[in-house]
C-alpha cells in the first residue's frame, strides 16, 4: 500500500468511527473545525520546516509527486505538496486529531474522569485531629476547593 492509500483509508475510517461508532459527530461541529484550523497551522509550520530541512524524506513510489533531488528542498507548493510536505501528511494529521478528540469526548461522556483532580494529594489533606491532638482548619486552594472536601 502507498502512503496515499493509507492516508485516504485513515480519513474515511476515522470519520466513520466519529459518526457511526462513537457518535460524537465532531465533523459536524463548528468548534471542531476551529480547533482543527489551529492544529493545522502548527502542523504546516513544523512538518513543513522539517520536510524543507530534509529531516523527513519520502519515496516517489508511495506519495503523489516526486521527491526532489538531493541538491535542494522540495517545492513549497505543487507536485502534491503543501508547505513543502506531501498532502498525505495533512490527511494523516487530520485523522489523528479527529480520533484523539472523538475518543476524549466519548470517554468523558462515560465518566472516565468525572471531576478534575487538583490540589494536594488525598493523603496530605487533613481535616481532624492531627497526630499531636491539635485540630487543623481547612484551607482554601486557588481552585476553590478546600481540604475538607473529599475527592472520589
Amino acid at each position: 500500500m502507498t502512503y496515499t492509500q493509507i492516508a485516504i483509508a485513515m480519513v474515511v475510517g476515522v470519520v466513520a468511527v466519529d459518526l457511526l461508532v462513537l457518535r460524537t459527530r465532531l465533523v459536524t461541529r463548528r468548534g471542531f473545525w476551529v480547533a482543527y484550523a489551529i492544529v493545522l497551522f502548527f502542523q504546516l509550520l513544523t512538518n513543513g520546516m522539517l520536510t524543507w530541512l530534509r529531516v523527513f524524506r519520502y519515496s516517489d513510489a508511495v506519495i503523489v509527486g516526486n521527491q526532489p533531488a538531493d541538491d535542494g528542498p522540495p517545492p513549497f507548493f505543487g507536485e502534491g505538496r503543501i508547505a513543502f510536505q506531501p498532502f498525505e501528511d495533512l490527511l494523516m494529521g487530520f485523522s489523528l486529531c479527529l480520533l484523539a478528540m472523538a475518543l476524549w469526548i466519548y470517554w468523558g461522556r462515560r465518566g472516565v474522569q468525572p471531576l478534575p483532580r487538583s490540589g494536594p494529594p488525598i493523603w496530605r489533606r487533613s481535616t481532624g485531629a492531627s497526630a499531636t491532638g491539635a485540630t487543623t482548619t481547612p484551607s482554601t486552594h486557588p481552585g476553590g476547593s478546600s481540604d475538607s472536601q473529599a475527592s472520589p
